[in-house]
């Protein structure tokens, strides 16, 4: 009975979240070929005219879908890059950068903004330099990592025993520009350095047409999908410049759409050796049909005719379980958190996930949320998530410093 009663509380609440935002938009379908590159122009696709024809129409899908299996085939091409030559530090003012008009952002934005004014903000590093991937929107196109380099031990001598590690730190969809800036001062303070990197469309790197971050994950598939790509490429320029910087051990952890992000970066890098997915999934399609903050663009797929199977076979370039086996070919330690009364990432995906881990004998540790997908970020859930992450990337650190030192 308890339990029954927490159960729907929960849903509601969760519900409450993911309905609190009055800006998303029901955009037409569009194909956008044109946004993934010249790379594919062997399929001989062209991006959709308004047209009633439903040959027309039958073609462009097919024309996608046969796109995103070659995605798939040579996704070490896809996901290849030149090292950015224009890595630089800068020091900025931290802004929020928000997504939504409700009450209590406006006020931490408003606030944050006379901080500067006055003269009481203090300026911090912040990692730019311009991404591989080129998109019409050049500030999309300069990268930005907010950098939290930890503090050096007082022992000269230990500190050169001791690894340089980092983690990467990727935020959720329509994240604000301060999401997950807590984790990074935890990480610090157990030695570890972080980055936590603006995903493409987010927060500075936000078009000003736009009022939320929608170019990410939206009814433009070839946008989406070049996103995705971005993101993955952004993330292995980083530890370029980690790398650079003698960062010898680095990690990844990623949020919802971050987490996405940060597996298939993971399955095409072996030097990420740590990884936290915090909610994950095994296709793309299958989040965006069925989940609660993707109804618009779900909407926008029913209107133009599609099913979930098409959608998740137009968006399979970017859905891990196409890259699973290339994940599992390398070692690395891999938490999964995943909430039990998940609304927008079926809880049924994230043990799908689990599955194919555990078939593939990879390193994981699996927790459980008693709570849903936005309330993961409410008291006192965050806390419990905050344990488990920080927790995880400590332990899995200091095994991988000791087994340096053997």
């Amino acid at each position: 009975m308890l339990s029954g009663f927490y159960s729907k509380w929960m849903f509601a609440w969760e519900t409450a979240l993911t309905t609190a935002d009055t800006n998303r938009i029901v955009r037409p379908l569009e194909w956008g070929f044109s946004a993934v590159g010249a790379l594919y122009a062997s399929q001989g696709a062209r991006d959709a005219r308004e047209t009633d024809d439903k040959t027309e129409f039958q073609k462009n899908l097919a024309a996608m879908i046969a796109l995103n299996e070659e995605i798939v085939e040579r996704s070490d091409e896809f996901f290849g890059y030149v090292t950015p030559t224009d890595f630089r530090l800068e020091e900025r003012y931290p802004e929020l950068f928000p997504t939504n008009v409700r009450p209590e952002t406006l006020a931490q934005d408003a606030f944050m903004q006379a901080e500067i004014e006055a003269g009481k903000a203090e300026k911090v590093p912040f990692l730019r330099f311009t991404s591989p991937v080129k998109t019409p929107y050049p500030e999309n196109d300069v990268v930005n990592a907010r950098w939290y380099p930890a503090r050096e031990l007082a022992d000269p001598e230990a500190q050169t025993k001791r690894p340089k590690q980092a983690m990467i730190v990727m935020p959720q969809w329509n994240a604000d520009a301060v999401s997950h800036n807590a984790l990074c001062v935890m990480f610090n303070s157990f030695g570890v350095s972080a980055l936590r990197l603006s995903k493409p469309y987010h927060d500075i790197r936000r078009p000003a047409e736009i009022a939320r971050s929608d170019y990410a994950v939206s009814s433009n598939i070839g946008r989406t999908i070049s996103a995705c790509r971005q993101a993955v490429v952004d993330i292995r320029s980083c530890i370029d410049w980690l790398e650079a910087q003698g960062y010898e051990q680095i990690g990844i952890l990623g949020t919802s759409l971050g987490s996405c992000y940060a597996f298939i970066a993971a399955a095409h890098d072996p030097r990420i050796r740590v990884c936290a997915f915090n909610h994950a999934s095994t296709y793309f399609g299958d989040v965006v049909w069925t989940g609660q903050s993707t109804r618009h663009i779900r909407a926008a797929f029913e209107e133009a005719g599609l099913t979930q199977g098409d959608v998740r076979k137009l968006l399979l370039g970017l859905s891990p379980m196409a890259y699973m086996d290339k994940f599992a070919a390398h070692p690395k330690r891999v938490l999964v958190v995943h909430a039990k009364y998940d609304l927008t990432f079926l809880p049924e995906f994230s043990q799908d996930v689990l599955k194919n881990f555990k078939e593939r004998g990879v390193d994981y540790v699996s927790k459980v949320l008693p709570c849903g997908h936005y309330t993961t970020g409410e008291f006192p859930y965050k806390y419990i998530d905050g344990w488990y992450l920080g927790s995880f990337v400590y332990s899995a650190f200091k095994r991988l410093a000791e087994s340096a030192n053997r």
